[in-house]
């Protein structure tokens, strides 16, 4: 007759090791539970980019309304004439929209951004045709919009590094959002560097032809423009054989475009 196997108690009552659910590794300890700080750190640095775009809104917003009276360029340019020992005065004067010639408005678009009233902020056809001229050029070809130009001159310090030019497009996207064409456009006519220590074409209108920009002539207002590339290299006093050539070359895109009526509608 058989008889059953004891049972063995001591093996039967010990306590087993819970076996982790099938297909699954047992759980470890989340990082960043024992690592409070990372927490700390990104919600520090989520704070800190709403607080910058609020910040930048808020400046950008501003600045559609009041005249931009100061830029970092001028900043930049008064200081470098006081290092060199030269006279630092500033020749500016805001002046509103409607006070310039729409000759001078015409002539930049002419010269810098033809595709101004279409685009928003940035022409992407002339990017690509500037990086394949690039390619082969020694000297190289800018596709930047007057947008952009503004974006840079008006928030943005001077030099090259791709934090900057990251701001550059976030500045660019905000003003094209916020100010809308014709704003950009009388900002950009205010604060580009038209001669040394020369920013806007009012200050270089009373500078160099003695009249205000409101009666600038079509051939005055793209000489103006002709040395928007480099002012202080170019002159308009005393344009050379290429300004001179290149002046006309604007006075017959402005006439191409149809004149006047090509900026009626920004």
């Amino acid at each position: 007759m058989s008889t059953s196997r004891p049972v063995n108690r001591l093996r039967s009552s010990a306590p087993q090791p819970a076996s982790p659910p099938s297909g699954r590794s047992p759980r470890v300890g989340s990082p960043v539970r024992h690592r409070p700080w990372l927490v700390w750190v990104g919600r520090l640095l989520a704070k800190l980019v709403v607080l910058a775009f609020l910040i930048s809104f808020g400046w950008v917003a501003l600045l559609k309304y009041l005249p931009v009276s100061i830029t970092p360029l001028m900043i930049a340019r008064k200081l470098e004439a006081k290092a060199d020992g030269q006279d630092s005065k500033l020749y500016k004067d805001w002046t509103p929209y409607e006070e310039i010639s729409k000759e001078a408005a015409l002539a930049v678009v002419a010269s810098e951004d033809q595709a101004f009233p279409e685009h928003w902020g940035f022409d992407f056809d002339e990017i690509q045709d500037a990086i394949k001229e690039n390619k082969t050029r020694k000297r190289l070809r800018g596709a930047s919009t007057i947008s952009q130009q503004v974006a840079k001159n008006v928030f943005l310090w001077n030099g090259r590094s791709y934090l900057r030019k990251g701001l550059e497009v976030y500045f660019t996207f905000l003003i094209e959002l916020i100010w809308g064409k014709e704003r950009i456009l009388e900002v950009y006519l205010n604060v580009a560097e038209t001669g040394p220590l020369t920013f806007g074409v009012e200050a270089a209108s009373r500078r160099y032809y003695g009249h205000s920009a409101k009666t600038l002539t079509r051939t005055e207002a793209a000489r103006i423009a002709a040395v928007l590339p480099n002012p202080r290299l170019f002159s308009i006093k005393k344009p050379s054989a290429y300004i001179e050539k290149r002046t006309r070359q604007i006075s017959r895109q402005m006439r191409y475009l149809g004149g006047r009526r090509y900026l009626e509608n920004l």
